[in-house]
């Protein structure tokens, strides 16, 4: 079976590192394979699986490459000088026994971070008052005997009773009003230990959560001095951290720690391997650490998939401490059993393409609809009504916070980036049919009610990526078109165009930008051709978006094939998170 490797510049920089350094003992296969290693951290992996090239033949340029079977390449690798099989050693590649080759900062993060958790997991909050637990577990989670409330429960209790838990479910399930009351279960508990971070992937996930934390303080059954006390100022990763310019450090590390008792992540599947590291490395060693995400959504855009690696660890069994930690809420206040959205989720998070394309054909389903993919010079009739209804709201808004609260009930969503079906040509038509009805004027870049969504972090402007804003007349500035963006108090604050980090425009967006996100009304577009990141968890995520309604396009074969294929990322780390493993 052969397959086509495609070489970035940088994957090509670093193998001739490398290679440089093994010397005369670098031969163009052992070339190719570092330069493979570098390209598995690029598309989200975190090591080359060894197992998955051996004996193919891998089409690389103009040339073909029969690799050498299993035990060959095992060979190879450990007789060069830059390969490390050893633990102690720095080398640039480490080479484990299972046959996954890492670069060495990928192997060092993953050793580390499992050490940590492990740690942290086998470790027991001893200064409760039981009592006072009990009787408050009764009070904030009360009444229903139904198994999926209990959860909540349960959840709340492993989260006081140990230093590290994970609470993974769906949108709808739940998590932020359990870890509301988790905030309230901390306060009522006696002495000190109340410092406490709240933090997510994104500026726009930071927003959220606490516009959710919020609303939420008043409805809890405590004291008022309890309710008064529960934070809700939330931080990104990057932002507690502190980072530094010029630099991929932070200024909190295990030599300066964050000086919290807990840390609490929300969208932690969103978190990537060096960032869930560089959080972890940073935590004093009694604190506690709660993690909340939902385990089907897509990975992290960078290399790792952390959350979803610790909760299949802890779902192996007894080997692991994390098997008590992990609790996985499952009943959805959102989408009801009967929900259209529900129903072909769950089938197609579990990989059932047959129960999917019933489901997708029936068009029977509450709250979803399906269309087949239009031909390209169909497209734009088809938009058009459906990007008219959806957007003429906000666009027709009198003010700046009316129109970025308006503009977060539809959103167009695509698989893809580039071409006539991703991002960059559905933003195109979208534009040329709101100029078309007279909704905008298009001349240049900034003209009133374009959308745009920053893609880099920007601390001097407060801005991260991800943060999605609207430019319009600022009343307070003779009209004059500034960038606004929605602010902690529920406004809007504003700055000059010219002074927007790197962005783009934001009528529609691809499934991994809108994660941390959520609208009344989903337009999901798949390409009409089978893609390698078309997934079931880029379908699930894409398709979760939507609180309310959600129409999918796309043709029964790609929507098939999506169903039946799983993203792929090579890590160790739920390996390693098995007391006793050895994995080099």
């Amino acid at each position: 079976m052969s397959m086509e490797y495609l070489e970035r510049p940088i994957d090509r920089h670093f193998a001739g590192f490398v290679c440089r350094q093994a010397g005369s003992g670098a031969d163009e296969v052992f070339r190719l394979i570092v330069s493979m290693a570098s390209g598995a951290v690029g598309k989200g992996s975190s090591c080359l699986d060894l197992s998955g090239i051996a004996g193919r033949t891998v089409i690389y340029g103009k040339k073909e490459f029969l690799l050498p079977g299993f035990d060959e390449l095992m060979a190879l690798l450990k007789s060069s000088s830059v390969v490390s099989f050893q633990e102690g050693e720095y080398r640039p590649l480490v080479l484990d026994a299972a046959g996954r080759l890492y670069l060495y900062r990928y192997w060092q993060y993953e050793n580390e971070l499992a050490a940590m958790l492990l740690q942290k997991a086998s470790e027991a909050e001893r200064s409760l008052d039981e009592a006072l637990l009990h009787e408050a577990l009764l009070r904030l989670f009360p009444g229903e005997a139904d198994r999926e409330e209990d959860l909540q429960k349960k959840a709340a209790d492993v989260a006081l009773h140990r230093l590290f838990s994970v609470i993974s479910g769906g949108p709808g399930t739940g998590k932020t009003s359990t870890v509301v009351r988790i905030l309230a279960l901390l306060f009522e508990q006696p002495g000190e230990g109340k410092r406490i971070a709240l933090v997510a992937p994104t500026g726009k996930a930071a927003a959220r959560l606490k516009a959710s934390i919020s609303g939420m303080r008043s409805a809890l059954d405590c004291t008022e001095e309890i309710r008064a006390a529960i934070p809700y100022d939330v931080a990104t990763i990057h932002g507690l951290l502190g980072t530094i310019p010029g630099s991929s450090r932070f200024r909190h590390s295990a030599e300066n720690p964050l000086p919290f008792d807990t840390v609490i992540v929300d969208e932690a599947s969103m978190v990537a391997l060096p960032l869930m590291h560089a959080l972890v490395t940073a935590l004093r060693p009694p604190a506690r650490l709660v993690l909340l995400g939902d385990r089907e959504q897509l990975a992290s855009v960078e290399a790792g998939a952390v959350l979803a690696d610790i909760c299949r660890a802890g779902e192996a069994g007894t080997g692991s401490p994390l098997s008590g930690a992990i609790v996985q809420l499952e009943k959805n206040y959102r989408f009801r059993d009967g929900s259209g959205i529900a129903q072909i989720t769950r089938s197609i998070i579990a990989g059932r393409e047959d129960d999917a394309l019933n489901l997708l054909k029936s068009n029977v389903l509450s709250g979803f609809s399906w269309q087949k993919t239009p031909a390209r010079k169909e497209l734009v009739g088809f938009l058009s009504g459906r990007v008219i209804e959806g957007y003429r709201e906000y666009l027709d808004a009198g003010s700046p916070a009316e129109s970025l609260e308006l503009f977060e009930r539809f959103r167009i969503l695509c698989a893809l980036r580039e071409g006539t079906f991703g991002v960059s040509g559905i933003n195109r038509m979208v534009e040329s049919i709101l100029a078309r009805e007279g909704l905008i004027a298009p001349v240049g870049d900034n003209y009133r009610g374009r959308p745009v969504l920053v893609t880099v972090n920007d601390y001097s402007m407060r801005l991260f990526n991800g943060d999605t804003g609207i430019l319009f007349p600022d009343p307070g500035n003779s009209g004059a078109i500034r960038a606004f963006f929605p602010s902690s108090d529920g406004a809007a604050r504003s700055i000059p165009p010219e002074r927007l980090p790197q962005h783009e425009t934001a009528f529609a967006m691809t499934v991994h930008k809108s994660q941390g996100s959520e609208f009344d009304r989903v337009l999901f577009i798949l390409s009409p051709f089978e893609h390698e990141i078309l997934t079931r968890e880029l379908l699930y995520t894409g398709l979760t978006r939507a609180r309310r309604s959600v129409e999918l396009v796309a043709d029964e074969n790609v929507f098939a094939a999506a169903v039946g294929k799983r993203v792929e990322r090579r890590t160790g780390l739920r390996e390693k998170l098995f007391v006793g493993y050895k994995g080099s």
